[in-house]
Parts: C-alpha cells; sequence; structure tokens
C-alpha cells in the first residue's frame, strides 16, 4: 500500500470522528438543556420552598449544614434531594417512628379502628410521595449533569481530532508520492 494512500485514508477517518464527536456534544449539549428545563420548570410549578429561619423545618437545614438554601425555592435537582433528604425525609421519618409506610400500612390494616394510626400512615404516604417525586427530579437533574459533562468532553476530544487530522492533512501534503509501507 501507498503511503499516501494510507493518509489519505486516515485524514478521513480524522474527519469522520471529528464530525461524529460534534454532533455527539451537540446532542448531549440539547439532552442537558432539555433536562435541565425541563426539572426546572416542574419544580417551578410546584412552589416547594426552603423554610425561613425561625420556621419549624429550619433545624433541619441547620443540622443537614445547609442554612445557605433558607427561603429559597428548590428549582434544581440537588436542590430537590436536599429538600427529600433532610426536610421530608427527617419528618416522615419522625412521624413514622423510624418505621416504613408498608409497616405502618399493614398494621392500619390490622387494626381498622384505629384512626390515629390511619392518619400516621396517611401522612407518610404524602411524604414519602413528595419525597419520591423530588428524589426523581433530582435523579433526572443528576443524568442532565452527566450529559453535560459528556458533551464538554465530546467537544474537546472533537477539537483533539481536528488538530490531528490537520496535521495528518499536512503529512499527507509533504509526503513523496512513491512512499510504499
Amino acid at each position: 500500500m501507498r503511503r499516501k494512500t494510507l493518509d489519505l485514508l486516515l485524514n478521513w477517518v480524522g474527519g469522520l470522528l471529528t464530525v461524529m464527536l460534534l454532533v455527539a456534544g451537540a446532542g448531549l449539549m440539547v439532552g442537558y438543556s432539555f433536562t435541565s428545563s425541563q426539572v426546572k420548570s416542574q419544580l417551578l410549578e410546584q412552589k416547594v420552598f426552603f423554610p425561613k429561619s425561625g420556621e419549624a423545618d429550619y433545624q433541619d437545614l441547620v443540622k443537614a449544614h445547609h442554612t445557605e438554601l433558607a427561603g429559597q425555592q428548590v428549582l434544581t435537582g440537588s436542590q430537590a434531594q436536599i429538600f427529600a433528604n433532610d426536610i421530608i425525609g427527617v419528618d416522615t421519618n419522625m412521624i413514622s417512628g423510624g418505621k416504613t409506610y408498608a409497616q405502618l400500612s399493614a398494621a392500619s390494616l390490622a387494626d381498622p379502628s384505629n384512626t390515629a394510626l390511619k392518619n400516621q400512615v396517611e401522612l407518610v404516604f404524602r411524604g414519602d410521595t413528595l419525597r419520591g417525586l423530588l428524589l426523581n427530579a433530582y435523579a433526572f437533574g443528576f443524568i442532565g449533569v452527566i450529559a453535560l459533562y459528556a458533551a464538554i468532553a465530546s467537544f474537546v476530544l472533537a477539537l483533539v481530532m481536528l488538530i490531528l487530522t490537520l496535521l495528518g492533512v499536512r503529512h499527507y501534503r509533504q509526503s513523496d508520492p512513491s512512499d510504499v509501507i
């Protein structure tokens, strides 16, 4: 095989990889943008706010070392995780006495006349449901962040491939057509 033929083939492969990495990076950026905007818009509609200083749940923020969030609206996946675990999780655990919803529900079914237990089951169910929804927002927000980092890596790799391809083109132009490998 002639050296020039191999160089030309490698240049085409490098150019194709560069384009593929750029397309992948653009797709990942679209995924990040979509995920982030969906998480934010869904949380915005829910109107969930961290407790302000002096409110009952503020101590949960103090214990979790997140007092900088006091009074802010929950708008990101990471904020949703903090609210879900450090406020709702603490409250439902206190209400349930450390029992799960399934345990409380089974106990309530065994004693249907116990209205206090029935109310406890209802509160824990609501808390666990909201907590699950917020943790779902956190999960999608985290996926969006992964897409952002992957997009950045893809663009950096595309730049490296472009440089290597341009160096290959320069080498192709300088190589002797009679060289055989």
